[in-house]
């Protein structure tokens, strides 16, 4: 169920709310537990035995933490966890890379990349003795189904929300807040992300090898801001429904195109992705304290790992090894100048941050290549490329503003000028206006799926 539809926003939340806020404060949960999976299985109405694989998950995944738990030794404990580790991945590996391999994939259940995830972080917590106390399965069922983030995260771990589950009241500030931050992040998507969506469809429409280097470079900036203000909104929307049930989810973003360097840019992009791969994966396997070749290794698999996670193609391995030989160039040659220089940084970023989406953004490796080759047309031949044609400036008029609202909406400046007078009349009046017109462009039809929920 996408939040940016009338599904969902008349008809999902009001009465899912009505229930969740009259309901004893010892039955929220269940109220909770029981929402999530009546949301699950809309997402998965077609595919109904989806849901089932999803509640087995669930059952499996707390009977194997309690069974690690009562391990008698270390040993045990290891090998229990490397049986709860392989019965999260192997559906994973069967739903989402059978088709790399066979070339016939499979339709995904929803949420899956997310879930799996967050289920092996479960498990390794509790190897680590970071989880004191063994949950009851309702607790555990609520944590892990919850409807605000179980599409497309945030990823969440059980501290996150370990106190909120035991108790959590919703004040008439946390109501304010959440829905404010809800319409925040329905206007990224829906009036940024979307319009943006518009121009980059107008890029393959013409067709890579027909347009001129100026059009490429604005198409792809054009889906630089499309797949931000896509997640982050998505992100904002997910946290504000959080607060409206009382829970305090995870940030998820921190204003990544400002970001000095690529390192840097991870830091700030998908954040409880990033921290999930540090904490299971890096960190484990040495970190940086380490040989400069063992780092280099620890980079290689974390990056390939995260272009794998993903998505099953070569485009995502590609995208994967490119992050990773930007930031190993960085930590082992030059991250010192661009953090002592920013705006040199800024500069960098600037080029590199469209590029680094290309993959993303152009699935087949031979388009790729046609792609760079408009980027860049004095790799070509002369006479093969066309420096300058009308389509950039046709389009360029069509998107203009669009294109203006995301470089301003990219920097922390707009929310700084949100939080200085959010508590006036004028933001609230603002706010409910911008609310209306995106609920307008959704019944004009201008409304597209969550980018992310394809992965």
């Amino acid at each position: 169920m996408v939040f940016s539809s009338f599904t969902f926003l008349f008809r999902f939340l009001p009465c899912f709310l009505v229930v969740y806020m009259v309901c004893p404060a010892k039955w929220k949960n269940l109220v909770l537990f029981a929402g999530s999976l009546a949301f699950y299985f809309y997402g998965v109405r077609k595919t109904p035995m989806y849901l089932i694989l999803f509640l087995i998950s669930l059952l499996l995944n707390w009977y194997l933490g309690a069974w690690m738990v009562q391990a008698a030794d270390e040993k045990h404990r290891k090998q229990r966890l490397f049986a709860g580790v392989l019965f999260n991945l192997c559906p994973l590996m069967v739903f989402k890379y059978s088709g790399f391999f066979t070339g016939r994939g499979l339709l995904l259940p929803l949420g899956i990349s997310f879930y799996t995830f967050q289920m092996i972080g479960w498990l390794v917590d509790l190897y680590r003795r970071e989880i004191r106390v063994f949950p009851s399965f309702l607790h555990f069922g609520t944590w892990a189904s919850m409807w605000p983030h179980m599409s497309s995260g945030p990823i969440l771990r059980w501290k996150d929300t370990e106190t909120d589950l035991g108790a959590r009241r919703v004040t008439a500030s946390d109501v304010e807040e959440a829905l404010r931050e809800l319409t925040i992040g329905l206007v990224m998507k829906v009036l940024l992300a979307n319009q943006l969506s518009g121009l980059w469809q107008k890029v393959g429409t013409i067709g890579y090898e027909s347009i001129s280097t100026p059009f490429a470079w604005l198409g792809l900036i054009a889906f630089t801001f499309q797949i931000y203000f896509d997640f982050y909104g998505y992100s904002l929307m997910a946290v504000g429904l959080g607060r409206l049930l009382g829970f305090h989810l995870p940030e998820n973003f921190h204003y990544p195109y400002m970001a000095c360097s690529m390192t840097e840019f991870w830091r700030r992009w998908h954040m409880t992705l990033g921290s999930w791969f540090r904490d299971y994966v890096y960190i484990p396997l040495g970190g940086s304290r380490c040989s400069r070749w063992k780092l280099l290794r620890n980079l290689l698999v974390v990056w390939l790992l995260t272009g794998i996670w993903h998505g099953a193609g070569w485009n995502f391995l590609l995208w994967g090894g490119c992050l990773f030989v930007m930031i190993a160039a960085e930590k082992f040659l030059y991250l010192k100048i661009l953090n002592r220089y920013p705006w040199l940084g800024h500069l960098y970023m600037m080029i590199l941050i469209p590029l680094s989406w290309l993959p993303f953004a152009v699935a087949e490796i031979r388009n790729i290549v046609v792609y760079l080759e408009r980027l860049f047309p004095f790799f070509n031949a002369p006479g093969a490329y066309t420096w300058y044609a009308g389509d950039y400036l046709k389009y360029g008029q069509m998107y203009v503003w669009p294109l203006l609202a995301g470089l301003i909406f990219i920097t922390p400046w707009p929310r700084k000028i949100y939080e200085k007078y959010k508590g006036s009349l004028i933001s609230a009046v603002v706010l409910l206006m911008l609310f209306w017109f995106s609920i307008y462009c959704i019944h004009m039809g201008q409304d597209d799926p969550f980018l992310y929920f394809s992965f």
